[in-house]
């Protein structure tokens, strides 16, 4: 007989749990070397049991966490009957539990005495991840070979001894071993302190206690959530978003949602998607549910924990070979963005008839650039290389019924999650120089209430010989989507300025792109879309958006 724990010690675990997950976060941001990590924040902590169900998440980058317990599961499995104190695992492979290459996971297992009970869990982006091009993201790349070493469940520490030729190995792989190493340090830590401050919770109340608690916030996500679904309308919805192209020079990849919303129940049907592409915008299937359970939490009520009860009403239909879940092998870097992010807009256009006070319209889409060179200022002989991610000017988030988009708010698939990093700490450790960064007017979408602007970044390059710049992302040619009525966000504008007045439009998906010193990047992303009639805008929110430089008409 399961046993039933008072309703306030089930608050008290469930806030424990949400404490320990975001102790971790704080570790690791105050302990990695790389500023995608430790300025941006593009990392996530969570605790899976050995089943892979998802027990608690901090609110970090929410596209990690759907396809986390996949991972978790896939690494129970593999390491049956060889889990001991003191191991630690990695995993970074899409198609075991990870979203993409460069989202190396961390686990360290939680033991009741002698058996292992959870999984402490860091996933976090690293900066470099091998392959053939810098930076992870592979425009080029037909297969997943071509985008970084793949990590399949992997034991990195065996009872507290680390396996250095494991690990001299994989920093082989990366363009830059000490940051590599300096991160997984980090997130290794991050993940033992979730282990000592969940085995602290466990000696407070006893295992059976602490077990039986986790039982009941796992109920009650469940029961919070289909309370929010059993209130919309029942019916067949459908849902499409566009992703501009493939980098193949095929455009409008479409993603289609049909949702079927019966009593309590989702049934989410993304068979009808584009087939699966030669290009890293494929999706492989932990990526995809990902996608789907973080369009279900912006739906539902902000202060529901997000864990394998709040997902249960859901019922995910795909299929196999089309871009939304690609067969093995095929590239994926770019999933976690796109097709990620229109996954979530197709399923979110497709329940705002039934939901329209809880569907937001879309936010900015992503347009990355990563430029590896060498900093003259260093003093090593022959200048220092670096790579450096782009995360500045975050596009406009979508509006909403509770009002306007947030300014500069990110990504749909990551909703403020990802940060951008400090100008003069870049300015410091990177030879680049901003002259401009602030919001770009008019790019977000008009409605009853509007979309958060995007932002405007005007950069020049102060290398003494040429850098290589890759791309990734999507949303030049369509912008975040309005809804119910609202319009779109305007759609990115990325140039180069290279030795003559005339720009040259930089592409959201290629390689080798020269950047030649002294060249100056003018880099305009896109705003959020509107939500609602514009005519119903109040005036007052006008005048205010036009004296802010938000709107100048």
């Amino acid at each position: 007989m399961q046993n039933r724990v008072d309703p306030i010690t089930v608050s008290v675990i469930q806030h424990r749990l949400l404490a320990i997950v975001e102790e971790m976060g704080e570790a690791m941001l105050r302990t990695s070397y790389s500023q995608i990590l430790n300025s941006s924040r593009d990392f996530s902590t969570a605790i899976c049991d050995l089943d892979g169900r998802l027990i608690a998440q901090a609110e970090h980058v929410p596209i990690h966490v759907g396809a986390l317990p996949y991972a978790a599961r896939a690494m129970t499995e593999f390491f049956e009957g060889d889990i001991h104190q003191g191991d630690v695992f990695l995993l970074n492979d899409p198609y075991h539990g990870g979203n993409h290459l460069p989202d190396l996971t961390a686990f360290v297992p939680v033991f009741e005495d002698d058996q292992p009970r959870l999984w402490s869990i860091n996933r976090a982006h690293q900066s470099d991840i091998g392959g053939a091009t810098h930076g992870a993201y592979n425009a080029a790349a037909t297969d997943i070979w071509q985008e970084g070493i793949r990590i399949t469940p992997l034991k990195l520490y065996d009872r507290g001894e680390l396996r250095r030729d494991v690990m001299q190995m994989i920093a082989t792989n990366v363009r830059h071993p000490r940051d590599f190493r300096g991160d997984l340090a980090a997130m290794i830590g991050s993940a033992h302190l979730g282990e000592q401050r969940f085995l602290a919770l466990a000696q407070e109340f006893g295992w059976e206690t602490t077990q039986a608690g986790i039982e009941a916030v796992l109920d009650g996500a469940e029961r919070q959530t289909r309370a929010v679904i059993a209130e919309w309308r029942d019916g067949v919805y459908f849902g499409e978003a566009l992703l501009d192209d493939d980098g193949r020079g095929n455009q409008d990849i479409h993603i289609r949602a049909t949702v079927t919303k019966s009593g309590s129940d989702l049934k989410i049907d993304l068979s009808d998607s584009h087939a699966q592409v030669t290009s890293f915008i494929n999706s492989s299937y932990p990526n995809m549910y990902s996608s789907v359970v973080v369009a279900l939490s912006y739906l539902i009520d902000p202060h529901t924990p997000k864990n394998d009860g709040t997902f249960r009403p859901v019922e995910v239909i795909a299929k196999p070979g089309t871009v939304v879940w690609a067969n093995p092998g095929a590239p994926v870097t770019l999933a976690t963005n796109h097709c990620g992010q229109e996954i979530i807009e197709a399923i979110i256009k497709a329940l705002a008839p039934a939901c329209p006070e809880r569907a937001m319209a879309g936010w900015g889409r992503r347009f990355r650039i990563a430029i590896q060179g060498k900093d003259p200022r260093a003093n090593v002989p022959g200048a220092k290389p670096f790579i450096w991610h782009f995360f500045q000017a975050r596009p406009g988030g979508g509006a909403s019924s509770a009002g306007d988009g947030w300014p500069g708010g990110g990504e749909w698939q990551a909703a403020g999650g990802i940060k951008f990093g400090s100008l003069e700490v870049t300015e410091a450790r990177f030879p680049l120089f901003f002259k401009t960064h602030e919001f770009r007017p008019d790019s977000g979408g008009a409605g009853q209430y509007r979309g958060g602007p995007g932002g405007i970044v005007e950069m020049v390059v102060e290398t003494e010989e040429p850098a290589i710049g890759n791309t990734a992302g999507d949303g030049v040619r369509h912008g975040a989507c309005g809804i119910l009525g609202g319009e779109d966000g305007l759609p990115h504008r990325y140039t180069l300025y290279s030795g003559n007045p005339s720009p040259r439009s930089i592409k959201t998906k290629e390689t080798g792109l020269v950047i030649r010193p002294g060249d100056r990047l003018v880099l305009e992303s896109g705003g959020g879309g509107g939500w609602g009639d514009p005519a119903q805008r109040d005036p007052a929110a006008i005048a205010g958006d036009i004296k802010n430089g938000f709107v100048t008409r």
